[in-house]
């Protein structure tokens, strides 16, 4: 199976349409978050996921934590795929479930050491995908992505070996370590933002180079 490649932090219907052109399979949206890149509007973000055409993902990536909020930002948003950045507790995702049963949810774990294997192993049943991150939840400023910084991709492996459901990897993956990453961790897929960017703008060459590394893997090379 190809690994599948989701571009971050899209900024507009303009850069939507160039990962897409380019063969992305999943976008990601980014609503309000205490710091990092790619934050939009509410009408961008709408416009973006009612755009995006099938069988392309639109990922909402929320900071809430609580079900009425989740639910909330998840409704007002209009994607197909929900991301969550911070830490929730099965109970939260199993109430969003049930409230908006047609909606994908894609739980971001923090790589921080080896007790993320235990983290993904209790969440894995309650949703329906992991992200594996560099963010720093913890921090004065807590960080959700888009940091450029990579995680011990020993523990991210270990992860994709113990849980049964799909994995994506983030975190710090440019087009010249992608195709390591991929042959180290052995993700469902990868997940991109600042590591395609020039002066905050999604860079052509920088994207076409990140899918070329990507499938040079798929095929073998």
């Amino acid at each position: 199976m190809s690994v599948r490649i989701k571009i971050c932090c899209i900024a507009s219907l303009a850069e939507a349409r160039l990962a897409v052109a380019h063969g992305a399979d999943a976008l990601g949206l980014v609503g309000p978050m205490p710091s990092g890149p790619g934050v939009i509007d509410q009408a961008t973000l709408q416009s973006i996921a009612t755009w995006t055409p099938p069988p392309v993902a639109n990922f909402l990536l929320s900071k809430e934590t609580t079900p009425v909020d989740i639910i909330t930002h998840a409704r007002a948003a209009a994607t197909d795929t929900l991301q969550l950045v911070d830490a929730t507790s099965p109970a939260t995702c199993q109430a969003v479930r049930q409230a908006l049963p047609y909606l994908r949810i894609v739980q971001v774990l923090h790589v921080q050491g080896p007790e993320t294997i235990e983290e993904a192993q209790a969440m894995a049943p309650h949703v329906h995908a992991l992200l594996l991150d560099s963010g720093d939840p913890r921090a004065a400023v807590p960080t959700f992505g888009g940091t450029g910084k990579v995680h011990d991709w020993a523990v991210s492996r270990r992860v994709v070996e113990a849980v049964d459901i799909p994995v994506f990897l983030a975190g710090g993956l440019t087009p010249h370590n992608v195709a390591d990453a991929v042959r180290a961790v052995r993700p469902f897929g990868v997940d991109v933002c600042s590591g395609l960017r020039v002066d905050g703008a999604l860079d052509a060459g920088r994207l076409a180079a990140f899918m070329a590394a990507v499938r040079s893997v798929d095929s073998g090379a």
